[in-house]
């Protein structure tokens, strides 16, 4: 039963003087307080019983989460607001604010109750799935890629190596070496299909080459790791790929998993132990990083340029990273690092987490514009010429919205390519 109202009456009079002062006029115009006459917390329950979603209940109205939410800035949507639809009879399971939250968990940084919208919102989103509910067309599109292909892009399995043509160096196949190797870089489906995620591996692949790094890649064995996917609702699918995953990584004999992307890393560091994979693993930043002594004498041209980096979330809040991508970009010569408003803990999200990577045309008909244009637009704001970035969602989305909102003169590139170039001079 959902929630109802007394109709509000307006209290307006056309002279009053209140202690000696003239408050006349439209301005002075209040409500009568409105009374909650109905209310059942069938909604709610029915959240917070699902596998997941337990804390949704802990909810108190207090907003915190409203001013912090990436996606509030641009449309009527906050952690808050879901609950209070609830409240007034809102089956979140049919509603299109359930693809909106992209689980950057700023809200959970700042809510004094822990309800973690990181675990609720893709809880609700695979029951919504079950039940036969409305999904995007594109995240059902990207689901059903990633099942027949083993990547969200569609593109043969048979290529996923392909793009080491455009290396310029070795890029060992650890089946082909047939001995254990320090390294295995996972590269990841973007950073394999995707053209200006190849820039970015080649680079990576030039680097490790260039610092002696002993490493080796899955080539065509490699496969999604779905996190995303899992995150937009599709466990089913997520256990499936992280079945095959594992599977493979223990194939082979290595020391270290290097992975290129965030999202990567959140997976295989903190999910895939769930299911019995429990290795090292670290993204290149914080790998390069470790080898700042070695890099260093090779970054010998300098790169003149102003540059503000975006923190990407599962690199910052959900795991943790902010300092060794600025070390980077802090060690190549010519390099003035200049922030935004909003960095570290409190970056704000491209847009790409949670599905959102794949769903542009829906959360365009939901916000006013998208979150990754947001971004362009700070990154602008402090007279940075470039956007330094440490995911491969990231060069795509904000390489499309410096052009969308005219800031053409920012150019955004993965701090691997700022690295090479330093190296070759290019």
């Amino acid at each position: 039963m959902a929630q109802k109202y007394e109709k509000a009456i307006a209290i307006e009079k056309d002279n009053i003087v209140v202690d000696g002062i003239d408050v006349s006029g439209h301005w002075n115009r209040m409500f009568e307080q409105r009374v909650i006459t109905e209310y059942t917390p069938e909604l709610i329950e029915k959240i917070a019983d699902i596998p997941g979603g337990e804390s949704f209940a802990n909810c108190y109205q207090c907003a915190k989460c409203v001013a912090v939410c990436p996606v509030d800035v641009v449309g009527n949507y906050g952690p808050r607001k879901l609950y209070r639809y609830a409240q007034t009879g809102l089956d979140l399971t049919e509603a299109p604010e359930l693809w909106l939250c992209t689980t950057c968990a700023n809200c959970l940084r700042v809510c004094p109750k822990e309800v973690n919208m990181v675990k609720i919102m893709p809880a609700v989103r695979e029951q919504a799935i079950l039940d036969g509910k409305f999904v995007p067309q594109e995240l059902q599109q990207a689901f059903e890629n990633t099942a027949k292909s083993g990547n969200p892009l569609g593109q043969p399995q048979r290529k996923r190596d392909a793009w080491i043509q455009n290396a310029g160096v070795p890029v060992p196949i650890i089946k082909d070496l047939a001995r254990p190797v320090d390294v295995l870089w996972y590269v990841g489906s973007y950073p394999s299909y995707h053209p200006r995620g190849i820039d970015a591996a080649s680079a990576a692949a030039r680097i490790f080459n260039a610092l002696g790094i002993d490493f080796a890649i899955l080539g065509k064995e490699e496969k999604d790791d779905a996190d995303s996917q899992c995150l937009a609702g599709e466990k089913g699918l997520f256990e499936m790929m992280t079945e095959y995953n594992i599977e493979t990584f223990n194939k082979y004999e290595w020391k270290e998993l290097v992975v290129t992307g965030p999202h990567e890393l959140n997976a295989f560091k903190n999910v895939y132990p769930k299911y019995g994979f429990e290795r090292p693993v670290v993204h290149y930043t914080t790998f390069l990083a470790r080898h700042l002594d070695q890099l260093k004498p090779l970054l010998k041209h300098p790169v003149n340029k102003k540059i503000t980096y975006h923190d990407p979330c599962y690199l910052g809040r959900h795991n943790g990273e902010y300092e060794a991508p600025r070390k980077l970009l802090e060690a190549i010569p010519g390099v003035e690092l200049v922030e935004m408003q909003r960095n570290r803990e409190n970056g704000y999200c491209c847009g790409g987490g949670g599905g959102g990577m794949w769903m542009d045309s829906f959360t365009a008909k939901h916000t006013t514009m998208r979150l990754s244009e947001k971004r362009a637009m700070e990154a602008a704001s402090t007279g940075a010429n470039v956007l330094a970035v440490a995911c491969p969602f990231e060069v795509s989305r904000f390489a499309d919205a410096v052009k969308s909102t005219g800031n053409e003169h920012v150019d955004v590139l993965d701090i691997l390519e700022l690295v090479d170039r330093s190296m070759r001079g290019e």
